[in-house]
């Protein structure tokens, strides 16, 4: 069969559902089964996986013209998604094409939700059509006799590459497709990606480096004019003074309308704490709503998120209060609006999320923007020149993660063990490890084999056996055991399954937040308020209580920061507000025209600063001396920063700070007054010795020190227990300390010691955007006003540092003491 009448079999199909095969999908179709690798560019619910499955199977059909009648079993092609979550709904697309094309192709999903009785009976006889997550492809790879698994496999699509791209499972992805590369000479990789700003390296990192391998592939972009249209909740009233957290939920009357006049709704929120929150009130303030909505986030079990799922499908609900686990793919065609509560902190994340709404082709996307205090409009108005300009952020690809490859490499020892020559020449291909020199290896080797030169006393650390022909191989099974138990990047806080006494499962909550809890607190949680009975082994006990709460679960992680392509969008608005024209119509949009007399009442005190202007404001209060900066880079670079330039005036005179910061700026408050002349006339924001200098800033090796938790995790120096025996995060922590001071005290060389810091500074302190920040700085003038009192822009920040001391309530109380005072004509 030529390629032409394969064409033909999926444009019938498709004319058979009244569809239209779109351009990109007919470009994907060709160039797969010309046999080219690729990445393909398209916006969620434009039909991006029948782009993929047809060719795959097309591809199977061409192979065996007889496929009718004659099925060859086995392993065709592998789907990887990041979400368990959308298994389901690929499968589905997948089995509508294999049966309506009259093949007998079976699909099957392997994931960590799949039964044992199923693995066992994949194990016999594999599916034709796979799909899995990262994780679950490494345990297929750590099983004897992979190699026969895969040798027919002529496709591995991964999808969402952009959430896989610049984390830790990426890399696990790039180790993968290296083997898998090597083991079938017919496979095809490809890639399925949202906008990103740097797609040519996307394609790069998901290929790998060999020049073969990329001039045999293609990017394809899905060319569809989705119309957005960002709508902001603007408050009728409005404090000068704004502060984070405050604003939100004295909204909540003004999205009733919009509820009510949506089929459905999704009300994004960025944390988990903040859904909980959100679906309280809303329930709580409109009892009419009790079995219209529900709530969606990632620690909520299995069974309750996949009938939501369902449900929304279905248009069986009037809302569901989410976080990013409803950010990706899952198609929800019946889905009207979406409303975003407080920034997203990044482009690709609003644009993502919007698109949830009109999620099919052609249709417009109607996303509402909730502002949770005041200057979160400034974000608001950014965010319309984003969508229409379409600015999206890059994903920034991690570089020598050696505890990755410790993990791949033992991964492969207990499965067929592997010779060192051939598994190197495959991983210097891969774009994580091109530059991993022959000695680098060999330090991972012995450490494999000996354990680390510090640990070469205890057996423990020593997994890897070299036999007779330099294969090596871990014949240990306790250790083979423990390997496959930990397999994967994602290390989180320990999680505690929550149970009724008798027995039933509500989703699982973080160690941190269960241990500041005691016998008979409530606390609201999956939209219940449950009371604490015990904790026994990992589970938590809870039976429902009719009690009131305000405790709501906080998970870790749950603070995001501004990507840069935000802040550079937010400080663009910002100038427009400082210039002497900008209230003339037409200049500004109708966000920064409501914050008029917060700017107003800013200029009183300070400025707002202009584009080459760089404004520290100082004053001082019964708390202390305040020194304000406003980089308005984002709360992360912010906090390197802060501490750089906290340590660097510690060298000139002895004062102690306490750091405060948001995204806006940071905050070095002290019971002394600081010489700002003299930290301008040393040159304090200069980049020269900026690394070794955050290296003695206090906390970069306390950082480092939590960094080297997770290190110590994936690559398996430190073991996290058995399914409902897990061990304590507080023992793991003190595990993985011990082993980050013997190394800091013996082994200042070695590589996952090294690699804490190395991932300390480029992906928690971003490095290189802080370099960019203060040489964006130096060329700025900088304008110190010493002020009598705050400033709306200096309010949010010094209010969030009270956060950490104060309950809600109290808190409210002193802000509103504060405001009185400030207002005060």
């Amino acid at each position: 069969m030529n390629r032409d009448e394969l064409y033909t079999i999926a444009e019938n199909w498709f004319q058979e559902n009244n569809w239209k095969p779109f351009t990109f999908q007919k470009d994907t179709w060709k160039a797969f089964l010309q046999g080219k690798n690729g990445l393909l560019n398209a916006p969620t619910g434009s039909g991006k996986t029948y782009a993929l499955w047809f060719p795959i199977i097309l591809n199977y059909i061409k192979a065996n013209p007889r496929y009718k009648t004659n099925h060859k079993k086995g392993l065709k092609a592998v789907w990887i998604t990041p979400l368990r979550a959308l298994s389901e709904e690929i499968r589905q697309s997948a089995e509508r094409v294999a049966a309506d094309l009259g093949t007998q192709m079976t699909v099957g999903i392997r994931t960590g939700d799949t039964t044992t009785k199923e693995r066992t009976s994949q194990k016999k006889q594999m599916p034709d059509l796979l799909i899995t997550t990262p994780e679950s492809l490494q345990l297929l790879l750590a099983s004897k006799g992979y190699e026969k698994i895969f040798k027919d496999c002529t496709a591995i699509v991964v999808d969402e590459w952009h959430e896989l791209l610049g984390t830790k499972r990426g890399v696990q992805m790039e180790l993968a497709l290296s083997r898998l590369k090597t083991i079938s000479t017919a496979l095809r990789i490809w890639g399925i990606s949202a906008t990103i700003g740097n797609l040519e390296q996307a394609r790069e990192v998901l290929l790998g480096t060999d020049p073969e391998v990329l001039e045999n592939s293609v990017l394809i972009k899905a060319k569809l004019n989705k119309k957005i249209t960002v709508k902001s909740i603007i408050p009728k009233k409005m404090e000068t003074f704004p502060w984070r957290g405050h604003l939100g939920l004295h909204l909540l009357e003004d999205i009733i309308p919009i509820l009510n006049a949506s089929k459905t709704t999704l009300l994004f929120t960025n944390t988990r704490s903040q859904c909980e929150i959100w679906f309280q009130k809303i329930l709580e303030n409109h009892p009419e709503f009790a079995g219209e909505i529900a709530m969606h986030h990632g620690s909520i079990n299995k069974e309750t998120r996949a009938w939501v799922e369902q449900a929304i499908r279905n248009a069986n609900l009037k809302a569901v209060v989410c976080t990013s686990s409803l950010d990706l793919g899952v198609d929800f065609a019946p889905v009207e609006t979406v409303i975003q509560i407080g920034g997203p902190k990044g482009v690709a994340r609003f644009l993502q999320r919007a698109g949830r709404s009109g999620h099919q082709p052609g249709k417009e996307s109607v996303i509402y923007f909730l502002p949770t205090h005041a200057m979160e409009l400034i974000e608001a108005s950014a965010l319309q020149e984003a969508v229409k300009h379409t600015v999206v952020e890059d994903r920034i690809p991690y570089l020598n993660s050696y505890d990755v490859l410790l993990q791949y490499l033992t991964t492969l020892a207990i499965s067929d063990g592997f010779y060192p020559d051939e598994i190197y020449a495959e991983v210097i291909n891969t774009f994580c490890y091109q530059a991993l020199s022959k000695e680098q290896w060999q330090w991972l080797l012995n450490f494999l084999v000996l354990g680390s030169q510090s640990l070469q006393t205890y057996d423990e650390y020593k997994k890897i056996e070299i036999e007779e022909d330099g294969k090596f191989k871990v014949n240990n099974r306790g250790i083979a055991m423990r390997h496959r138990f930990q397999i994967g990047t994602i290390v989180s806080d320990a999680n505690l399954t929550v149970r009724y006494q008798k027995g039933g499962y509500i989703g699982s909550i973080e160690e941190f937040f269960v241990s500041k809890l005691s016998p008979g607190d409530i606390f609201t949680f999956a939209g219940r308020n449950l009371e604490f009975i015990r904790i026994k082994e990992m589970q938590v006990h809870v039976r429902n209580s009719s009690k009131k709460t305000n405790k709501i679960p906080s998970w870790m992680g749950g603070r995001l920061t501004f990507s840069a392509q935000m802040s550079e969008l937010l400080r663009e608005e910002l100038y427009k507000a400082s210039s002497p024209n900008s209230s003339k119509k037409g200049k500004l949009s109708a966000e920064l025209i409501s914050l008029k007399h917060i700017f107003d009442k800013q200029k009183e005190e300070s400025i707002v600063p202009k584009p080459s202007e760089f404004l520290i404001e100082t004053f001082k209060t019964r708390d202390g001396y305040h020194h304000i900066f406003y980089p308005f880079e984002g709360r992360f670079v912010h906090e390197a920063m802060g501490s750089l330039l906290g340590y660097r005036i510690s060298l000139l005179s002895p004062i102690t700070f306490s750091l405060a910061f948001n995204d806006y700026g940071f905050e070095l408050l002290s019971d002394q007054e600081i010489d700002i002349e003299q930290v301008l006339d040393n040159n304090l924001f200069s980049t020269d010795f900026m690394l070794s200098d955050l290296q003695k800033s206090l906390n970069a090796t306390e950082m480092a020190r939590r960094k080297f938790r997770d290190i110590a995790v994936i690559s398996g120096m430190v073991f996290t227990g058995y399914p409902n025996k897990g061990v304590k995060m507080k023992h793991l922590q003190s595990s993985s300390q011990l082993l980050f001071d013997v190394f800091r005290d013996y082994e200042a060389d070695n590589l996952l010691f090294q690699q804490a810091f190395t991932e300390t500074f480029e992906h928690q302190l971003e490095e290189g955007r802080l370099r960019l920040a203060l040489e964006r700085i130096a060329q700025q003038e900088i304008v110190w006003k010493a002020c009598q009192k705050p400033t709306p822009f200096s309010f949010p920040i010094i209010t969030d540092r009270l956060r950490e001391k104060l309950s809600s309530e109290k808190l409210a109380d002193r802000i509103k003491r504060m405001t009185a005072l400030l207002t005060k004509k």
